[in-house]
């Protein structure tokens, strides 16, 4: 019995909405009230017939009506008790399936509450880390900036855009493009498709841009400076804002963006999208990640990208029937200063100051091109496994340095099992996680010697007599 044709629910609400008797309602159905009330309690699916009739007789949408609701508000109510705040609490599988075929309207009603929520408490967390840092108080009522418009924007899409995929798809299929030599399958394509020449130019020619278009001549210019990977990842980039321009504009203006600044961010990450879907095509990368479980050095050959590229795209295997693992991803510099990041899975970034320096990202700047992996533990009780690596940005010689980064690669423990970097952990042992928290201002733990600021929650005791590993003292919660 196909899963979509049981619709009791929806039939039952239908029925009351219309303020009909089930008597009446099988009456204009021509069916028996018997037949009905089985119907309604899923005992008898909702043949083709029968949905045309409720489609004639009471003016519904039958494509919105029959599509299958209740496997996306399991998966909602999954998210809503998945939160460790529901720790202890025996509700299983079988719960959230009864509550969305039974009460559907209580189960969204639930989703809804959880993620207000939710929403509530990440902007009291924004708010803290706005007050803790007295230099960003005056931000406290102003708007948001573009950027994080745009980081929520990919966030509140898991990071995976299908019609970005599919126009990477078509790309392949439509340019002939061929794996071992795709830098001259995209200059090809630019050159017959818009009349658009590639130009490799020297670094002095260039300036700071690695990648500019002249419209008047038609060209596209690169710089010198860019590696293999980055010269194909820019000219895909070229062919989304050309050729699919009206497939980021569609996007950007179904988000509601507060000006055009922000909109031209949100133009231009969606077409950093595209490039990443074009150097490593949805298929082939989600069959290759989960065959060599997530080895970052191997996927980046197999696919001729960077390490910083791969880590990214690992965020985005998002696609129905074929998921990876939910990854987080943040790029750091050497001061701690955050200019790339998505939170998958739930994982808590600071949004404002420093971070935590017992989370292995900072360890990474001490080895560079050392790959870094630790279990950690949030104050929150959820733990995460991740890695970390520096990455070097090439620079325009001598007078201007390379840009090393810090990357972090990471993912809830219970997924840590797929990825090759997590073998020789004892994943299920808790207590062997390292306690890490958001930062410092966030952080209830009071206990660590390598706190730089005291929590805004705990009051301080200042004791010149006595001196603990941390230069803070805290009052115990009962004197609080």
């Amino acid at each position: 019995m196909d899963k979509k044709a049981m619709l009791g629910p929806k039939v039952r609400r239908l029925r009351r909405d219309q303020g009909l008797t089930q008597a009446q309602m099988a009456d204009q159905l021509g069916i028996s009230p018997s037949y009905l009330n089985l119907i309604e309690h899923n005992q008898r699916p909702v043949t083709v017939p029968l949905l045309l009739k409720l489609g004639q007789n009471f003016g519904v949408d039958l494509q919105a009506f029959a599509e299958d609701e209740e496997s996306r508000l399991v998966a909602g109510l999954r998210e809503v008790f998945a939160d460790p705040l529901f720790n202890g609490s025996d509700i299983k599988n079988q719960d959230f399936r009864e509550l969305a075929a039974v009460a559907p309207t209580l189960g969204q009603a639930v989703v809804a509450l959880y993620r207000g929520f939710r929403g509530a408490r990440d902007d009291l967390q924004a708010l803290s880390e706005r007050v803790a840092d007295r230099e960003k108080l005056h931000l406290v009522q102003s708007s948001g900036f573009p950027q994080d418009e745009v980081r929520d924007l990919f966030q509140a899409h898991s990071n995976h855009f299908p019609e970005l995929e599919d126009a990477a798809d078509a790309l392949w299929k439509d340019g002939n493009l061929e794996k071992g030599d795709l830098y001259r399958g995209l200059v090809d394509w630019l050159n017959t498709q818009h009349s658009v020449r590639v130009r490799l130019l020297p670094s002095e020619v260039m300036g700071y841009a690695v990648r500019r278009f002249d419209r008047h001549s038609r060209r596209v210019l690169l710089s010198e400076m860019l590696a293999p990977s980055g010269r194909n990842f820019q000219l895909a980039c070229q062919i989304a804002l050309l050729r699919h321009r009206e497939l980021l504009n569609r996007i950007v203006e179904a988000a509601n963006l507060s000006d055009d600044e922000a909109r031209r961010l949100a133009r231009i990450g969606l077409a950093n999208y595209f490039a990443a879907a074009v150097l490593m095509p949805y298929q082939r990368f989600h069959e290759a990640a989960t065959q060599v479980r997530y080895d970052i050095e191997i996927l980046r050959r197999r696919f001729d990208a960077s390490f910083e590229q791969v880590c990214q795209r690992l965020t985005t295997l998002h696609r129905s029937g074929a998921k990876g693992v939910p990854f987080f991803f943040m790029r750091v510099d050497s001061a701690g200063n955050v200019s790339k990041r998505f939170s998958g899975a739930g994982f808590h970034f600071a949004r404002f100051g420093g971070g935590c320096p017992r989370w292995i990202v900072y360890e990474a700047f001490r080895t560079p091109g050392k790959v870094h992996s630790q279990v950690a533990q949030m104050p929150d009780g959820t733990t995460w496994f991740s890695i970390a690596r520096t990455v070097v940005k090439a620079g325009g010689g001598h007078r201007s340095p390379p840009q090393q980064f810090a990357i972090a690669l990471g993912c809830d423990a219970h997924h840590a099992a797929h990825v090759t970097y997590a073998d020789g952990f004892d994943l299920g042992n808790t207590e062997a996680a390292t306690p890490i928290g958001v930062n410092c201002r966030l952080c209830p733990r009071l206990d660590c010697s390598q706190r730089a600021f005291p929590p805004l929650n705990h009051r301080l005791i200042v004791d010149e007599n006595l001196r603990g590993l941390s230069p803070y003292l805290f009052a115990p919660p009962s004197a609080e």
